[in-house]
């Protein structure tokens, strides 16, 4: 089997440190993972440029949602990427689709001449089109390097056979990335039966908050418990998951 490729998904500086001791090949940079990713802030941008020691690309995905963007967020996109492209991020996370739910053609040619020479990923909006065959070969015409999938379902275990079938399709013309419920539990699984060479996870772990005194009375979200707990990347899972990729290709 080819090297496998490690993405990892994060939302902090913390984070980003984890990923990069647990072994990441690649970072994907976002805010607020609860949400599914979206565009993630300057100073973390900044950040992750100066410290990683992998390539980086950013999300850009200016609320949570849907994925049919108005001509005013494609525009404001657009913007977003040519200052990604400035900071020197080397890639760029993106997805849109029409409202009948094939690939937005018109909003990523634009995004892409925006890119410039930067890498484009297209996100699990891809797990929402109505037909994935015809999406591809869309993605592939438009110059897209990789799409980011769970194989239309909850997870890339669940979707594993779509997965597979969507890769042989595609013949490496672009990568296909495994995610969403990625583990080192069974990612060689899912490797070996789908034939992929990309996997995307961010191996969190719940975090108890550090404050000594902390209120019960003014909840800062829609979750109580969001306050009291953080999500972050643990290292040992990162590194535990390339562990077992690197199985595979002795």
């Amino acid at each position: 089997m080819t090297n496998i490729c490690v993405e990892v998904c994060v939302d902090s500086i913390e984070s980003l440190h984890n990923a990069l001791e647990g072994g990441a090949g690649r970072i994907e940079l976002c805010s607020s993972l609860a949400l599914g990713g979206i565009t993630p802030t300057v100073g973390l941008i900044k950040y992750a440029v100066e410290q990683s020691s992998v390539p980086v690309y950013a999300m850009v995905r200016p609320r949570s949602g849907d994925f049919l963007y108005s001509a005013d967020e494609v525009a404001m996109m657009a913007d977003e990427i040519e200052f990604l492209r400035d900071q020197g991020v080397d890639g760029v996370v993106v997805g849109a689709l029409t409202a009948d739910a094939a690939i937005d053609s018109k909003a990523i040619a634009c995004w892409k001449y925006s890119a410039g020479p930067m890498g484009m990923t297209f996100h699990r909006a891809f797990d929402w089109t109505a037909d994935p065959e015809r999406a591809l070969e869309t993605l592939i015409d438009l110059g897209c390097e990789r799409v980011l999938s769970s194989g239309g379902q909850a997870t890339a275990q669940v979707g594993m056979h779509y997965l597979r079938q969507w890769i042989q399709q595609t013949q490496r013309r672009l990568s296909i990335m495994l995610g969403s419920g990625i583990t080192p539990h069974n990612v060689s699984e899912i490797l070996q039966y789908t034939g992929a060479c990309e996997v995307h996870l961010s191996g969190k772990a719940l975090q108890p908050s550090r404050m000594s005194v902390q209120t019960q009375r003014a909840v800062m979200g829609s979750d109580a418990q969001a306050d009291s707990y953080r999500a972050v990347t643990d290292s040992e899972q990162i590194r535990q998951t390339i562990v077992q990729c690197q199985s595979l290709m002795t």
